[in-house]
């Protein structure tokens, strides 16, 4: 072949290509051009476009966009002929019918769009049909002829489904909660297998306080149907949900208790309740419940596990709480007797033993008798391992406390030795460095701490990361350790219960070392000493004292969380605990408070929380 001759060929193969791909790209450029003009609701343009691509092309595809421009256009003979035009195509589609009587609208004749969504609805054969129809409606917001679709689809349908949970929907969106209400409490009568479906139906608003009123008819409507149909027990149990979700505890235990007389559930609902009730610091509840099972007798299942769990929650109180009054502990002491007697010391009560030999040691000042009898736990048989490493801290605890510092070191490190990888073993080498700390071996200390900071238990890096701050920042500027070495003596009398001592000793500090880097510290470890006496007022001036004259140091969003807790659990004042929490989460957004802290505004501000 001759060089003429490839020229030739190349030449027409090039011009092949080019026409090729002209024909190729020009119905793309017509579909960009067309795409465009709509975006920018120029329709009469975007109309010269869809009319070919509709025609020529895909008429399913280009459909929407085609009759939405001839309707925007004014052109509605031509628009309803197109619909028809689908209709005929597809019988089966209903959501065209909709779309001919948006048309009509359109063209200002409502009584034709009436009529045709009307025929659309009479001609109803499927569940396929029902859902198509009814989303057809509501993209248009037509919601009352969705809710006929629905309430068609419920008599027609083959397998029964009876579209509560999109009729639901649908009353919501027009904010008729009481019939919203209805079809959920509907459904839930129909089958128990619903109440896990309701419950996360309703939690997208349920608790929100712009549903206050929501709350309200729910209540009432279930005690309603409750009365009228007692043996459905699913109702009760919802209600119980529910009350549970809006923190009334007191109306969950009622409902509770008359489930269980009528189930004969011999305190399985109750215990679980009671437990929640002490997890949320209500143990005057959690006491009733535990009682409302021991009373059922000594021969039920739950009988011990309430008389265990009664004490503990008593115990809890004492700890937790602060405020009691010595005969409090005399009563508690006298509790933990009877019960361990009549119970006796085995691997199921140790801990309760653990618990009584805290209250000895730390609140009624027998560290012997407290020592001895956790000796005595821990020779128990067939006590777990991880149980004897709790009590052997405890023991050690203890013997910090009488100020049996070597000891007590000893006790703390074959814990850690023993369990080193688990989270036992990870408390006990906080608590290892936390003696160095007391001795003044500061560097020791922190280099201890500094491993720590990668605890898996939270709890324990938290800490650690705490008291390593607090090292730190003592001897940042000052490498002076005397300041460090009365603070850590302050603290160390505090855990040893010697609170007046510890107070004088704190003082000393700023007598010696006015302005020190650890004023802050000082005033923190001061409150905690009040929240100890269950001093909340006196507390929250320490706090507040930190947060507006030390807002820039290490403590300022622990006193703010401190503070926020105080008014939301012992001054019952949510507003100021809504804005302190607030308050937190926008000028400490790095915080180890910021989880919790969010969770707890979520929650007083009404949002659902799981």
């Amino acid at each position: 072949m001759t060089d003429k001759m490839r020229y030739i060929k190349s030449f027409f193969l090039l011009v092949f290509i080019v026409m090729n791909l002209h024909v190729i790209a020009q119905p793309n450029t017509d579909e960009q051009l067309a795409q465009q003009f709509y975006q920018n609701k120029e329709f009469d343009k975007a109309l010269e476009y869809y009319d070919k691509l509709y025609n020529k092309r895909s008429p399913d595809q280009y459909y929407h966009p085609y009759l939405n421009c001839l309707i925007e256009t004014k052109d509605f003979k031509k628009a309803e002929k197109v619909v028809r035009k689908q209709m005929k195509n597809h019988p089966e589609n209903l959501s065209f019918n909709v779309d001919l009587g948006t048309v009509f609208i359109r063209a200002e004749d409502p009584e034709k769009a009436k009529a045709e969504w009307e025929k659309a609805i009479k001609s109803i054969k499927a569940d396929d049909q029902v859902f198509q129809l009814a989303n057809a409606f509501l993209a248009i917001r037509e919601h009352n002829y969705a809710i006929e679709t629905y309430l068609k689809g419920r008599k027609i349908s083959q397998t029964n489904y009876p579209y509560s949970f999109e009729l639901a929907d649908v009353y919501r969106v027009q904010g008729n909660k009481p019939a919203m209400i209805n079809e959920y409490l509907d459904v839930l009568e129909s089958s128990d297998s619903y109440i896990q479906s309701v419950q996360n139906a309703l939690q997208t608003s349920f608790g929100n306080e712009a549903d206050s009123k929501q709350n309200e008819i729910l209540k009432t409507e279930l005690l309603k149907r409750i009365a009228r149909n007692p043996d459905k027990t699913i109702l009760s149990e919802f209600l119980i949900w529910m009350q549970i979700q809006l923190k009334d505890f007191e109306g969950a235990f009622v409902q509770a208790k008359a489930l269980d007389k009528r189930k004969k559930e011999e305190g399985t609902r109750v215990m679980g309740l009671a437990q929640l009730f002490a997890q949320n610091e209500n143990y005057d509840l959690a006491t009733r419940a535990y009682q409302y099972v021991i009373a059922k007798g000594k021969d039920t299942y739950y009988y011990q596990s309430a008389r265990i769990e009664l004490l503990n929650v008593s115990y809890l109180k004492v700890v937790t709480k602060g405020n009691y009054t010595p005969t409090d502990l005399t009563e508690l002491e006298k509790n933990f007797n009877i019960t361990i007697t009549e119970l006796g010391k085995s691997a199921t009560t140790a801990s309760l033993l653990k618990n009584f030999a805290h209250l000895q040691a730390f609140y009624l000042n027998k560290p012997s008798e407290a020592i001895a009898l956790l000796e005595e736990t821990i020779s128990l048989p067939q006590l777990p391992a991880i149980t004897q490493a709790e009590c052997k801290l405890e023991q050690a605890d203890i013997l910090l406390m009488t100020g049996d510092i070597w000891e007590a070191s000893l006790r703390y490190s074959q814990v850690e030795k023993s369990f080193k990888y688990d989270a036992i073993g990870q408390e006990a080498k906080f608590r290892v460095a936390r003696i160095s700390y007391y001795t003044g071996d500061f560097k020791w200390a922190q280099a201890q701490l500094d491993v720590l900071k990668g605890a898996t238990s939270k709890l324990i890096a938290n800490d650690a990361l705490q008291l390593s701050l607090t090292i730190s920042d003592a001897l940042a500027i000052d490498t002076n350790e005397a300041p460090l070495l009365i603070f850590a003596r302050a603290d160390l009398l505090a855990f040893q219960n010697k609170d007046e001592l510890a107070e004088k000793t704190l003082d000393s500090i700023n007598k010696l070392f006015p302005n020190h880097a650890l004023a802050d510290d000082i005033l923190y470890k001061k409150a905690q000493l009040e929240l100890k006496h269950g001093k909340y007022s006196e507390a929250a001036a320490y706090y507040d004292t930190i947060i507006n004259n030390f807002s820039e140091d290490i403590l300022a969003d622990d006193a703010l969380f401190k503070l926020a807790d105080l008014n939301e659990n012992q001054f019952k004042n949510t507003d100021k605990a809504k804005e302190l929490y607030q308050k937190l989460l926008e000028n400490y957004p790095g915080s180890l408070y910021v989880v919790e802290t969010r969770k707890r505004f979520r929650r007083l501000r009404g949002d659902l929380i799981n």
